[in-house]
Order: structure tokens, then sequence, then C-alpha cells
């Protein structure tokens, strides 16, 4: 049995705020008439499900659809409860990371869930970056290295621009701030562990 950290997902309850981590993956944000609402494409149905799950779990309703293109696409009802994230990160009609932002553990489990990838056989992560937001790319490493996870800044050949962590200890940070994998996870091996 594994101890719980402070710093875990586990260690608080589900809010509002934790749709962060879709905001840093390729979320996006859409307001209107006093109200928002977050949306995200991802690229496989548990990842939908499992978001869709912490999202019901933090108070709001949510939709699992799909895009044009035939993927899974999760949103929130539009709410007032989103506005304050909404102005967090967005400057203009752009996605912007808050200044000095610190992901939690929640708001990274989210982020993993969205976006998250092994490579070298589990030897490294990724954490997903929005290729339509590159002005979020290194205000996100900044975050992730405030969060004490130092990554390295990856580009847009092959899956995609990303934050890769590497190492035993980085991992280590990582897996003990996310928690376990989801219980509907396809492959075991699409979740990081050390």
């Amino acid at each position: 049995m594994s101890q719980l950290s402070f710093f875990s997902a586990e260690a608080m309850p589900p809010a509002v705020t934790d749709l962060c981590g879709l905001l840093a993956a390729t979320g996006q944000v859409v307001t209107s008439a006093g109200r928002a609402r977050i949306s995200i494409v991802v690229d496989a149905q548990w990842r939908a499900e499992a978001i869709a799950e912490l999202i019901d779990q933090a108070g709001l309703e949510v939709e699992i659809t799909r895009s044009d293109e035939g993927s899974p696409l999760v949103r929130t009802a539009s709410v007032v409860d989103l506005l304050p994230l909404a102005d967090q990160w967005t400057r203009g009609a752009v996605k912007a990371v808050p200044s000095g932002w610190v992901p939690s553990g929640r708001q990274l489990r989210v982020w993993a869930l969205a976006s998250g990838r092994t490579e070298a056989e589990g030897e490294r992560f990724v954490l997903g970056l929005d290729p339509h937001a590159p002005d979020t790319h290194a205000p996100l490493a900044q975050a992730l290295m405030r969060a004490g996870i130092a990554p390295t800044l990856i580009g847009t050949r092959g899956s995609g621009p990303g934050l890769r962590i590497s190492g035993r200890r980085r991992l280590g940070r990582l897996v003990e701030s996310i928690g376990e994998a989801p219980g509907n996870l396809d492959d075991r091996t699409g979740w990081p562990h050390v």
C-alpha cells in the first residue's frame, strides 16, 4: 500500500478549478452572456469517460459527444461557475496561462487524462500541449517546474508539442501527484509509472 501524498490528486476534494488541466492541454473555453463552457476533443473514449467523471465530481453538468471528425468530445454545460476560470485563462480571445500558475495534483491528473502519453516503454511521459496556442508552451513548462517537475519542451514533430518528463525522480513526483491510473484505461502503459 502506498502512502497518500499531500500533493496527490486524491488529497483534495474535486473543484471547478481542476479543469485548468484541460486548458493546459488542448481544451478550449468559450464565454457568452456571463457564462463559460469548457470543451476538449480527445483521442480515446477512456479519456473522455475519465474526464467526464472528474467534471461530474466537480459538480458540473457534462456531456460526451463526437467531434465533426468522429473523435470523443467532452464538454461542460455553459455556467456562471466557469467564468472566473475563463477570465484567468484568456487574454482577449486567446488562451493564456495565468501568471504564476502552479498546477495542483488534481489539475495535473486532468492534464494527464486529457493528453498524457508514455514514450520509450514507459521511461518517459509527455503532457501534451495545444498546437494552436504556442504562446502557452513556455509558461506551462515554467508552471510544471514550479510544481517540482522539471520537463523538457518538445516540438511539433511526431505526436505534437508536449512537456516530456523523464528520470526516475521526476516521474516519481508526477506519479505521486496524479495518483493511480483510471480504472477504464485501455492500456496500462498509457499512464506514468516508476
